[in-house]
């Protein structure tokens, strides 16, 4: 399963960085969240950091562990998450353009066990169609508090 969802934004790439990259906070910016643990917090990188996320889906409270794996400052950070039998890599990008961000999230969610992959050709399209669905509330969850501090 692959899905990107995007926002325009008006505001800098800085602020937007500032505000997708303070992860300890997201339950503040993102409504989908319900909680973040922070596992790991490297020093002066954000390659490495590490936490557990709590949101509630399909009416139930869901956890993962994700880290930063790529990082270049105010362009995008790519996170890796593993469980359920899948590999999930999400990546926050920041395209700047005339007076306004575009800002991506793209999600690659990809099945390693036999079930997953049967699961994923049957349910595939409404998995698809909800990821998109939760990853635009997020993007625009992040267009109104970096808007908010204009």
């Amino acid at each position: 399963m692959n899905v990107t969802g995007k926002v325009n934004i008006n505001s800098n790439k800085e602020k937007i960085w500032s505000t997708i990259t303070d992860i300890k906070n997201a339950k503040d910016n993102i409504s989908g969240i319900n909680s973040v643990e922070i596992i790991h917090d490297p020093e002066n990188t954000l390659v490495g950091l590490k936490w557990k996320e709590s949101r509630t889906m399909f009416g139930k409270d869901a956890y993962e562990t994700m880290w930063i794996t790529e990082a270049v400052e105010n362009e995008f950070y790519q996170t890796r998450a593993e469980s359920h039998g899948a590999i999930y890599i999400s990546k926050f990008n920041i395209i700047e353009k005339d007076d306004y961000c575009e800002l991506t999230m793209s999600f690659q969610g990809s099945p390693q066990k036999l079930l997953g992959k049967l699961m994923g050709f049957i349910f595939g399209g409404l998995m698809s169609r909800s990821t998109l669905k939760m990853i635009q509330v997020d993007l625009e969850d992040i267009k109104m508090a970096v808007e908010s501090k204009n």
